[in-house]
């Protein structure tokens, strides 16, 4: 597959647009756009005669979403509405006492803040833990364990740093200290391997709204069987029983499978565009898709080294960065460079104080090279 005719055929955003803010909200590529108006026109003319149809493409959707993780069973994954939401069946599932405590990363994204801190009333530490001196994060985190620790939730990425986590240390920890272990991976599924069998996660969240390349308001929720029977439940309703077309039965059971996180109908117009967009990386193949991503962000690293008004905040060295790249400029505040170089029609973002680029697979050397030419020129382009 020839990745430029792929950008010209899938992505138009890239005609006037150099779009490198993946780790906000991505364009979706014409196969999601397709998908989404065929379902559209389906209803349009049929209403739900087509369910049965709808109902495969939300089957396959799940056999997807195992080959990008690397898990063998649809009955793993549940499609809830975002990283957020799944996050909290989790925190909000676990039976915490009083005096046990959760542990995450500093700087992470509210969305593995809020429902960790959500259960402090509960009588539950929530540890944000910051790296010592010459102490690798991973370190740090698995420092701050002890015999009352649940659970270690930490994003793949990143979302202002770009720091990219070893899961596989972090999984191989948990797993020998039988603590729990959970994964945002909003910011690297779609952009970077991630095998949850190998890092040992017992839980992996991701919305599809970034590197996945699809719409908002879905998400790819993975649990093995066993850690979901630790989780209480507090949403209930037909679709989360052992068996949902039963509607006239008084006696119900929860779902084995991970459907018991889905608790009433799919949001199968999402379903639609995630499975298209599923389809298009994973025929492109996710190690190839890793590669390019890799030079992509790789080639701003090394090149923003070299500016002297650029400060790179996201580590450079291999396998501690995926698709952010985040710096700030010495002369100029992150806040107004977005804005400069949104008048030029690049895409990107202001987080956490320093400008953030986050390009996937489909963009191109010559896009980075002109969005570096930019930066280069921004402290005399905003002087005037």
């Amino acid at each position: 597959m020839n990745l430029q005719d792929l950008r010209e055929r899938e992505f138009p955003v890239t005609v006037d647009t150099v779009y490198l803010d993946h780790a906000a909200v991505a364009p979706w590529p014409r196969r999601c756009a397709a998908a989404i108006s065929r379902f559209a026109d389906d209803n349009v003319r049929a209403g739900a005669a087509c369910y049965p149809q709808w109902l495969e493409v939300e089957a396959q959707t799940r056999r997807l979403a195992c080959q990008l993780l690397g898990v063998s069973d649809p009955d793993d994954i549940a499609l809830v509405k975002n990283t957020s939401e799944g996050l909290s069946m989790i925190a909000h599932g676990l039976a915490c006492r009083p005096g046990d405590n959760i542990v995450i990363p500093s700087g992470e994204f509210p969305s593995n803040r809020i429902p960790w801190q959500s259960l402090q009333p509960r009588g539950v530490e929530l540890r944000i833990v910051d790296p010592a001196a010459g102490e690798s994060l991973e370190s740090a985190l698995c420092g701050a364990c002890d015999e009352n620790t649940q659970l270690l939730s930490v994003s793949s990425v990143q979302y202002a740093s770009g720091y990219r986590m070893d899961l596989e240390t972090l999984g191989e920890f948990c797993r020998a200290n039988h603590i729990l272990f959970c994964v945002d991976a909003i910011q690297s599924l779609g952009a970077c391997r991630l095998d949850a069998l190998r890092c040992q996660a017992d839980f992996v969240v991701a919305d599809g709204h970034k590197w996945l390349l699809a719409p908002e308001g879905l998400a790819i929720f993975y649990s093995t069987p066993a850690a979901r029977d630790r989780l209480e439940l507090h949403e209930f309703g037909w679709h989360m029983t052992a068996r949902p077309r039963d509607f006239s039965s008084p006696d119900w059971q929860i779902s084995a499978s991970a459907r018991r996180f889905e608790c009433g109908s799919p949001n199968m117009l999402g379903i639609h565009g995630l499975h298209a967009s599923l389809s298009l990386l994973l025929e492109i193949g996710i190690e190839r898709i890793e590669r390019q991503v890799l030079a992509n962000s790789g080639l701003l690293l090394q090149r923003l080294a070299l500016m002297p008004a650029a400060e790179v905040v996201t580590d450079p060295r291999p396998g501690h960065h995926a698709g952010i790249v985040s710096f700030r400029h010495r002369q100029v505040t992150s806040d107004r460079l977005q804005q400069y170089l949104l008048q030029q029609r690049i895409r990107c973002s202001a987080r956490a104080g320093c400008l953030r680029l986050s390009p996937h697979f489909y963009n191109s050397g010559a896009e980075l090279e002109t969005v570096l030419n930019l930066i280069l020129k921004a402290e005399f382009s905003l002087a005037r």
